[in-house]
Parts: structure tokens; sequence; C-alpha cells
């Protein structure tokens, strides 16, 4: 258990590494950046609330994040946005995505990253998995990371059996068995040795659990000469790729404190959407069918996990409202790195939640959604609380006892407290208005109609009435 105060003993590492904040400040007075702690923020691709044992979920067998939890602080209403890409620009940036996101695959290149914050008061950075934000080879480090290991980076070749990688920019294809999170893995504890002794930040966003779900080297099935994601493809494998995802993880724990860096490691744990459409996983006598893609609560409620022996509390469930934009300045609270007043954020940091203070949780939830897999530039807009939603177009639902948001409130004939809602959320909903700057949609215009327009690649979809469904 951490003591008061939070005191700082060191660094993070594993999943989203959080919660180095006020030890990082402890120790930057005692002995400068080679006493910063350490942050890994892990991602996984496609990993709703509902997976993880710790949160409930009877499914799949994950003892490694279920120990992280347990050890840690388990966040119970994290949301992020509904499809990938619009999820990894809001988590990298503070920003909500009506301030900077163009279109899907694609990071505006100009923006500021935590990996920028980072790497200027002297910390190595890297990240290693799947990209997804455009495909100019030096593009990463000039996003704030020295070192790049990736899936989808200039291409997008298989990412599991025989994968093809690129690492700092140079294609590689791998045609012996390999398997691609195994090889990432691999990077990211190369990365961690060889900087255990200075303050790093990784940011890890793993491939798994993506479609397609296709055997692991410890499913019955395993086919080391599969080539391609079109084979041997079930969505049985769906759970065999959660537990290997697990195992994973709990390697890089286990490389942690093989190096002596555990107690000096902040490690954050999330998902980056809910769950892939049509899986359907059980919280006991409950089901939870996946509905990435969709704005309702299995599309957006994902894990949160962080962790830090000595440095945040152990054993601690948070029912606050976490957003994607709030990774951010967490994590720089965490290692003391201060925010520059330039840079506007619409991130908050829960760093004292994890320290045992009460902070200043969050109210609600602002989401702006477009996923722009094509030239449709239709944007869905809501805020929420913890019991209601309410939509630009009217819509207000009463998410507790309407999770699938199937039945919209009568707005003219609300009880006090949905009303008191309402009208917060509506005040919400006109704080925003005209936040986006219209050049952005300009420039996505250009794109489209451009002659060197880029145009959707295999394996995306295009946007549907909402609730919206999408891929990758």
């Amino acid at each position: 258990m951490l003591r008061p105060g939070c005191p700082s003993q060191g660094f993070l590492t594993l999943a989203v590494l959080i919660t180095v904040g006020v030890a990082a400040q402890h120790v930057v007075a005692q002995g400068g950046a080679a006493a910063r702690p350490n942050i890994i923020v892990i991602l996984a691709d496609d990993l709703g609330y509902e997976t993880i044992g710790a949160n409930g979920g009877t499914s799949y067998r994950t003892p490694r994040l279920d120990a992280l939890a347990a050890t840690g602080v388990r966040f119970e209403r994290c949301y992020v946005q509904p499809l990938c890409t619009p999820t990894r620009v809001q988590l990298m940036t503070g920003r909500s995505n009506a301030r900077n996101y163009l279109r899907f695959g694609v990071i505006d290149p100009d923006v500021t990253t935590f990996a920028h914050l980072f790497e200027r008061v002297g910390y190595a950075t890297a990240i290693v998995g799947k990209w997804q934000l455009g495909q100019e080879p030096h593009l990463p480090r000039r996003l704030g990371f020295q070192e790049y290991y990736l899936w989808q980076h200039m291409r997008r070749p298989p990412r599991y059996a025989n994968p093809g990688l690129e690492i700092m920019g140079v294609e590689r294809d791998y045609t012996n068995g390999e398997y691609g999170p195994d090889l990432l893995h691999q990077f990211a504890c190369d990365f961690i040795s060889r900087h255990k002794n200075q303050p790093f930040l990784l940011y890890y966003p793993m491939t798994l659990t993506h479609a397609p779900y296709q055997p692991t080297p410890d499913s019955p099935d395993w086919d080391p000469h599969a080539v391609g994601e079109n084979v041997n493809r079930h969505p049985r494998h769906f759970g065999e790729m959660v537990e290997y995802m697990d195992k994973l993880i709990g390697k890089l724990v286990d490389h942690l404190e093989s190096l002596g860096l555990r107690n000096r490691t902040l490690i954050v744990f999330l998902g980056d959407n809910g769950t892939g459409g049509g899986i359907r996983s059980k919280m006991g006598d409950r089901e939870i069918v996946g509905a990435k893609g969709r704005t309702t609560d299995a599309g957006m409620h994902v894990p949160l996990i962080v962790n830090g022996p000595g440095l945040i509390q152990s054993g601690r469930v948070c029912g606050d409202l976490i957003d994607s934009t709030d990774i951010l300045p967490t994590i720089c609270e965490a290692a003391g790195i201060p925010i520059p007043p330039d840079l506007v954020l619409d991130g908050q940091s829960f760093w004292p939640q994890l320290c045992g203070r009460p902070g200043k949780p969050r109210e609600w939830i602002y989401c702006w959604y477009s996923p722009r897999q094509s030239n449709d530039l239709r944007a869905t807009e809501f805020a929420f609380n913890k019991q209601f939603k309410l939509y630009k177009d009217g819509r207000f639902f009463d998410i507790i006892s309407d999770p699938d948001e199937k039945s919209p409130l009568n707005i003219n004939d609300l009880p006090a407290e949905a009303a008191r809602s309402y009208q917060v959320l509506l005040s919400v909903l006109k704080s925003h208005e005209g936040i986006r700057p219209p050049e952005l949609d300009e420039k996505v215009k250009a794109e489209f109609s451009g002659p060197d327009n880029v145009r959707p690649r295999r394996g995306q979809g295009q946007q549907k009435p909402r609730p919206s469904r999408a891929v990758e």
C-alpha cells in the first residue's frame, strides 16, 4: 500500500505507466533526469471492459492483468473513442478529436504528443506495436519517438503468424513461423534493457486482440506455416488472443522485475475501443456483445488498470469518469513534467486519485466522433455523465438502464435528477460549439478530392448510420 502523500520511488513500465508523477518530482529534486520514473503505456486493440477478469469478466483468463489490478488501481468508468485511430490521436495528444482529428489512419504531423513532452526532459522514448497513423517513413520520429518498431506503418502486411513489420522505417518480413506479438514484445523488452539506467517512456500499442481472430502459439491448432490474414479464422480464437495478450503483459512485468525496475516503473493499461462487433463475452449471467465502432457503452467502455509498486495505491477501485484525453496530463504529472502554457488540453490528470486523494473527478465527458474512413465528414457529438447521455441531435438516454440506447427519454417529462443532468449536458455541448478549426475539414476535403488523395485501404469500411459501426 502506498504511504500517504504518494512518495516517489521509481519508474513505470508495462501497460500505461501513468503513476509516476509525484514520485518523479521528488527524485528529480534529488538526482536529476536519471532519477525520473519510467512510464509504460499499454494499449490493447479492440478490448472492451467486459473481457478482464478483475472487471467481472468470466469468459477469459487474465491472471496477470487481474494481479496488476489487485496491486494497483482499477478504474470502472474509463471511456475512449469507438474506433482505433480516433482514440490513438486523443491518447497521444490529450486533446479532443474536435481540435485535431483529420481522418482515419492518419495523424496531423504538427501535433504535440506525450512523446515530445517526455523527450524534452531527457526521457528515452519508443513506440512498439500498431501504428496506423500515417505512412511517412520518419513520421514516428517527428512525433517524438526516438525508436519505433511497428506494424502497419508504411504498409499493411499480416500481423500475427509470419508477419511483416517496420523497424525504424525499414520493412522486414518474417517467414519462419514467427508470431508478430512475440516479436513486438521482444522489441519492447530490448528497449527497456538498453535504457534501464535512464528514464524511459515506452508506448506499447499491442496488435492483440484485433481481428482476424487467428490461433496463437498457445492454441491447439497453431499453424506456424500460416500466411496472410484470411486463413485459420474463427471467433473462438478471440479468447485465446485475450489470454495470450495477458501472458505477454505478464512477461513484460517479469522482465522489469529481472532488471530491478519494477518499483521505478508505472504501468498504465487500457483498451482502444470496445470489443470487436459480434464477439459475445460473459460477466456472470450477463452477456455483452462487442460493439466497436458504435457510440454505445459496449463500443467505448474499456478496461483501465494502473500499477506502480510504491508509487501509487494498491488494491483500490475507482469509479470516477476517465477519458482517453486524460492519459497525457496524468503521466506528465506522474513524471513531474509541466504542461506547456500554450498547449491547450481537454484531458485532466487523475494522478491524485492514483495516490488515494479525491482529486477533481470529471463530471462529464464530451465526445466528437467522426470515423472518416471515406470522404463522409459527418460527426456525432454527445456528452455524458455516469448515468445519462445527450446527443447533439437531441436524443437523451439513461445509459444505466438502457446501455444499448434503444429507448430515448422524453425530455418534456423527465424526473428531477434526469432533468438536472439534461441541463448540464446541454450546457456542455453548447460550450463546445465552434471548437473545431474549420481549416481541418478543408484540408480533409482537399485530400479526398485531389489527384493524390488516399482512399481507404483494404479492410477499412464505410461509416454507417448512428450508432456507427466501423472496422480496424
